[in-house]
């Protein structure tokens, strides 16, 4: 463990001194001539063996050139958590949380927080002062928090202080964060109280009913009693000007959205349906109408591999979401049942008249074939018997929009010409596309 310890410490000091002079940083007293950060700087204080762990955490935050920059302008004061506050954090959760790549920022805003652009000589300061994570910390910490370790002491050098202290400071921000990803399951509906149980997989009950009073009304829903196969709608909305609408579509996809943002890793689809398009409105006429839709949400990581080619085209991003979308209401279990049964399935998508393949592999969901694929890896992320999404690795495009323009036969001659190598992507909306695929056995289309 030491040999480990004092092996990152001496990385970590190389990293730190071999900085060239390029990077800008003007660091007072306590720079060297080359103008890198030499060993007296308080940045490499922080290798004392009594913050280890906490250098780790600025290394893994990547918060480096960050605090080279903050002691380039000012002297600092580092209210550092000791190796044993680190290792004192009561909840495993929030130790997971922080370390995931996905909450970056919370990281980087918790280590921030303890971090004062302003040379403080005792933590015993009164008065508010800005960390350099924009809130604002309250001095003197509470009593506990500073310094009951006797063997560590107050650290100073030219360009800052390090004051020791036995407590993780977790700032508002940070706290809210976490808050909210532990509250995932929250945000299911409530059942009312004494209501039955309805798997929502089989539609049946999860334990038997007690006998019903004659007269009473059934126990299971009427909607769970009649659901049809995943393939039909499960019931028709009025015709138009009935006045009466059965589904409030808006609320459902507003609710999945959501769904989404809490889930964590899919905040760039759901930045796409709301502020990049139409889309979120679109769905919500298109669901209140009748319809039913199952959404192949491409994760972050996906979305990030797009190029600017690919989302430049006018009506592109509506396109690409297009052919995510499958006018049928499935689940993870429906799907890969179809597939371990039929081998190799094809489902309609809103963008005609292209389909997606779907077929089992290494127990799981792949659509797609080849370096086009993707995996379903996050299964059933919500499903209200309307709207169901189902998160994949991968963001999926039709085959067609791979081929050269130097490869198009005459016969595609009916499709627009493309100018970068693809297909021109068409714009439309998801309610007439519906309607073409469809028909018009649920709404009159115009």
């Amino acid at each position: 463990m030491d040999c480990q310890i004092y092996g990152v410490a001496f990385l970590l000091l190389l990293f730190l001194t071999a900085l060239p002079s390029s990077t800008g940083t003007s660091i007072s007293t306590s720079t060297s001539t080359s103008g890198g950060i030499n060993s007296n700087s308080v940045l490499v204080a922080l290798l004392d063996s009594h913050y280890t762990e906490l250098a780790e955490l600025v290394e893994k935050a990547l918060l480096l050139q960050t605090l080279e920059d903050a002691v380039g302008n000012h002297n600092i004061t580092i209210l550092a958590p000791t190796n044993q506050a680190i290792d004192r954090l009561v909840d495993p959760e929030f130790k997971r949380f922080l370390l995931e790549p996905r909450n970056l920022a919370s990281l980087q805003s918790l280590l921030l927080y303890h971090i004062i652009p302003t040379r403080l000589h005792s933590p015993h300061s009164t008065g508010s002062y800005l960390t350099l994570t924009g809130e604002h910390l309250q001095l003197p910490l509470p009593l506990p928090a500073v310094n009951l370790n006797v063997n560590v002491n107050v650290i100073q050098r030219p360009d800052g202080v390090i004051h020791g202290i036995d407590r993780l400071l977790i700032p508002r921000s940070v706290q809210q964060d976490f808050n909210r990803r532990r509250s995932l399951a929250d945000i299911s509906a409530v059942l009312p109280t004494g209501a039955p149980e309805v798997d929502p997989r089989t539609h049946r009950l999860k334990k038997p009913a007690p006998p019903v009073p004659l007269g009473a009304p059934p126990v299971l829903p009427i909607y769970d009693a009649m659901a049809p196969g995943p393939n039909l709608a499960p019931a028709p909305a009025p015709g138009p000007g009935s006045g009466k609408h059965h589904f409030d579509g808006h609320n459902q996809v507003k609710d999945f959205i959501q769904t989404l943002v809490l889930y964590g890793g899919y905040n760039e689809l759901a930045d796409i349906l709301v502020n990049l398009t139409s889309l979120a409105t679109e769905m919500g006429r298109l669901v209140s109408e009748g319809y039913v839709l199952t959404v192949l949400a491409p994760n972050d990581e996906a979305m990030a591999k797009l190029t600017t080619d690919q989302l430049s085209e006018p009506g592109a991003p509506e396109q690409i979401m297009y052919y995510h979308m499958i006018p049928e209401y499935q689940t993870e279990e429906s799907m890969y049942n179809a597939v371990r049964r039929f081998g190799k399935i094809k489902y309609d998508t809103l963008r005609l008249p292209h389909k997606v393949v779907a077929r089992e592999a290494d127990g799981s969901v792949k659509f797609g074939s080849g370096e086009g694929s993707a995996y379903l890896f996050d299964p059933d992320i919500y499903t209200d018997g309307r709207i169901s999404v189902q998160g994949i690795d991968a963001v999926l495009l039709p085959p067609e929009e791979n081929v050269p323009v130097s490869e198009v036969t005459p016969a595609d001659n009916k499709k627009p010409a493309a100018v970068t190598g693809q297909t021109k992507l068409r714009r439309g909306k998801l309610l007439e596309t519906a309607c073409q695929l469809l028909g018009s056995r649920f709404i009159t289309c115009q």
